[in-house]
């Protein structure tokens, strides 16, 4: 088949309307595929299905005709089998647990979510391990993606990791066109981990430019945060090749760099001595490493795995000190080997 050629892929249910999940639903819409987007806030919603566009989180892209909103989950997903969950990682298991009732044994599930549980720590994949009482494929979308370039047709490379090779395959045929390059992957559990460890880090970069400390200090943090990242996804099962890849030093690197990047931003505004709340709402969007940073950092802790660029990112966040405290606390650390 050739890319961008009209297919008859079945209906696709994408749940979350932020920017990602509208990113994510617009570029599937464009190939004819007949995406159906939810969000649980009604009212914005009903507003972007009158306007046919994002107009908060990305107000230059029209909607395809074949993408509906809707705020209904059971009309949603019914009659669909794939599902593309772009919810906060907070938000994960809540809807997870509002999705068993309305799925069946024929259900597949892919997210683009990043981050780990709240309430316990866990992968998302474990999360639905959990909840879900049967067998389901899962898959995890993953790599260098900011929301509006991806939605102006940018070129972009992503990670599609999952264990079953019938739903990458298919995934990666839905999802790749002229400027939106799929990878398949197998390594999920490296995936996710990259995915819940950058952004605390990107915090840690974007602090280090808010105090002023210029390129030489970037590319050092972001070295160290590598390291971190491979050292506590290789513990947990992850495979070193993933960190290296598109999931993991490509995301990195992205968020880290760029002023696109919502952690970066929060971070930076922190490095230049704005209080933690007002920082948070200069974004006006969710933080997900805000969260990640401190629920990353007990899992390390309880696995004896060495984060300190993490700790400390957990500890300004929780107000426990400041931005130059932490970064005298790194620099002030014993000297190590590489």
């Amino acid at each position: 088949m050739a890319i961008d050629q009209q297919h008859s892929f079945a209906p696709m249910a994408v749940l979350g309307a932020g920017s990602w999940g509208t990113a994510l639903a617009i570029l599937l819409a464009q190939r004819g595929q007949r995406i159906q987007l939810w969000g649980r806030n009604s009212d914005r919603i009903a507003e972007m299905s009158q306007q046919r566009i994002n107009a908060r989180y990305l107000p230059k892209c029209p909607f395809p005709e074949s993408l509906s909103l809707s705020s209904d989950l059971r009309e949603t997903i019914k009659g669909v089998r794939d599902i593309l969950i772009v919810v906060p990682s907070h938000a994960f298991r809540g809807l997870i647990e509002d999705l068993l009732p309305l799925i069946n044994q024929n259900t597949r599930l892919a997210w683009a979510t990043k981050g780990l549980d709240p309430s316990t720590g866990k992968l998302l994949h474990e999360v639905v391990q959990e909840i879900i009482p049967w067998p389901i494929p899962t898959a995890v979308l993953a790599g260098p993606s900011f929301a509006a370039e991806v939605a102006q047709n940018l070129p972009t490379a992503i990670s599609v990791s999952s264990q079953d090779t019938e739903f990458s395959n298919d995934l990666v045929e839905r999802f790749h066109t002229r400027t939106f390059r799929p990878y398949i992957n197998t390594d999920i559990i490296g995936v996710q981990i990259s995915g819940a460890v950058k952004n605390p880090l990107a915090i840690a970069a974007g602090i280090s430019d808010g105090l002023g400390y210029g390129a030489n200090a970037r590319c050092a943090l972001i070295t160290r945060a590598l390291a971190e990242m491979s050292r506590l996804g290789i513990a947990l099962g992850g495979k070193m090749e993933t960190f290296m890849g598109l999931a993991g030093l490509g995301d990195l690197v992205l968020t880290c760099t760029g002023s696109q990047s919502r952690n970066w931003r929060f971070g930076y505004a922190l490095g230049q001595g704005h209080p933690i709340d007002l920082a948070e709402r200069e974004v006006g969007q969710v933080v997900e490493g805000k969260q990640n940073a401190i629920i990353v950092a007990k899992r390390a802790q309880a696995l004896n795995i060495e984060m300190p660029i993490l700790e400390q990112v957990s500890k300004v966040v929780q107000g426990q000190m400041t931005a130059a405290e932490a970064v005298q606390a790194l620099l002030m650390r014993s000297i190590k080997s590489e």
